[in-house]
């Protein structure tokens, strides 16, 4: 069952609207949420948006014109050091097929082995008939050693996936690739109301990008309500969890997201009891 506003992701239901927008609550009211396709186990959203004030939850934002030349002199450097070796272009990313794989494969040999995904040449195929907008960067002009997908829309974009080889890091590939965005997207950052977004704060996974991302190119916390509402027999799981969160030990798939989803319900718990 399709309903309108919500997506299933990753066994939730997310809305389907973008962060800044108020989602219509009317599915988690009546229930209808828990009839979507794909069995989700929770609904997750947030109100209040860049609401002013600090909270436990946010999303990474670049909401203002990107000018390098304001930032302090070794982070100026990092990014000339990367626009001096990469070129960063606009790419069909059916044409680069094996070289996307390569540095798909190439980026997750550096992640925990316990969020580290299975990836096929074949997935890589299907993925990218969904890729909207691909920046790709290449070293020596020829030589695929990165690529960022971006998900555009009127007032906002989304960075979707940014994948680089870690060889390439010292070079500057991560500066070479954000800055390369920036620079396409800042005529439309210097207006009345346009965003990009690097998603939600990072629960499940161990990653200083966004810091990064608020260090180095003047991203910001647009802080907001987490809400999260749980199908019956999930919430009544969670309850008897809980507690016990703390002690929740191990490195499997199944661990790791009941850690993901119990601290997001501590979060949740200490911003309504604060």
């Amino acid at each position: 069952m399709n309903i309108e506003g919500w997506k299933y992701y990753n066994h939730a239901t997310i809305p389907s609207c973008p962060p800044h927008e108020m989602p219509d609550l009317r599915p988690i009211q009546d229930g209808s949420i828990w009839k979507l396709d794909g069995y989700p186990f929770l609904a997750q959203w947030t109100t209040d948006w860049d609401c002013g004030y600090e909270t436990n939850w946010w999303y990474v934002i670049k909401d203002t014109p990107f000018d390098s030349n304001a930032l302090k002199a070794k982070r100026r450097y990092e990014i000339t050091k990367g626009r001096r070796n990469f070129d960063i272009k606009i790419i069909a990313p059916e044409n680069y097929i094996e070289d996307i794989y390569s540095v798909t494969v190439a980026a997750y040999s550096g992640w925990p082995s316990k969020y580290r995904p299975k990836i096929e040449q074949g997935t890589i195929e299907k993925s990218v008939k969904n890729w909207k907008t691909v920046f790709a960067a290449f070293y020596d002009e020829k030589i695929l050693q990165g690529y960022a997908v971006v998900d555009e829309h009127d007032v906002y974009a989304n960075f979707l996936i940014l994948r680089t080889n870690p060889n390439m890091e010292k070079l500057g590939v991560n500066a070479a690739l954000v800055n390369g965005i920036l620079e396409y997207y800042n005529h439309k950052l210097k207006t009345d109301f346009f965003y990009i977004c690097d998603g939600s704060r990072s629960i499940k996974h161990e990653t200083a990008f966004q810091d990064y991302l608020e260090k180095y190119f003047g991203f910001r916390k647009a802080y907001c309500k987490l809400h999260i509402k749980y199908r019956r027999c999930v919430g009544i799981v969670m309850q008897l969890l809980y507690p016990f969160r703390k002690l929740l030990q191990g490195k499997t798939q199944l661990t790791s997201n009941l850690k993901a989803i119990l601290k997001m319900e501590e979060l949740k718990n200490e911003y309504h009891f604060s």
